[in-house]
Order: structure tokens, then C-alpha cells, then sequence
């Protein structure tokens, strides 16, 4: 199961935040670490707010774009 965390970009939709997760990675030839980000959106029915960290799981989908759901704390 995979779990991901990140920080919470946007809340424009009802049960539904965007997620943004950074990873790093090394240039395979030059070693160099760099940063890459995708967003997500997770399903959740708590309040949060824009800037909180969250953790998330997959799940099976609930919507079209919608393939994940908040880890409850």
C-alpha cells in the first residue's frame, strides 16, 4: 500500500483537497539532486486548511480523478 504525504495546495471542491508531493532524484550521470512535484487529488471529509501537511493512501476510485483518500490520525 502505497502512502504518500504533502501539503495542501487547493480545497475548490466539496470532500476533495489537492495534494502536492515533492520528491527527490538524482541525475543518473551526474549525480546532482533534483526536485519534482505532481499533485494529487485526495478525497477527504475533514476540515483543513491551504498550507497543511496530510497524509493519503490509494484506494479504489471514487471519481473520475479520484483515486486516493486521506490517512484518518
Amino acid at each position: 500500500m502505497k502512502i504518500f504525504q504533502g501539503k495542501i495546495v487547493a480545497m475548490k471542491m466539496a470532500k476533495t483537497i489537492t495534494v502536492d508531493v515533492e520528491r527527490f532524484l538524482a541525475h543518473p550521470v551526474y549525480k546532482k539532486r533534483f526536485k519534482r512535484s505532481k499533485k494529487y487529488q485526495v478525497h477527504s471529509e475533514k476540515e483543513h486548511k491551504i498550507g497543511d501537511i496530510v497524509k493519503f493512501v490509494e484506494c479504489p476510485p471514487i471519481s473520475k480523478t479520484k483515486r486516493w483518500k486521506e490517512v484518518t490520525r
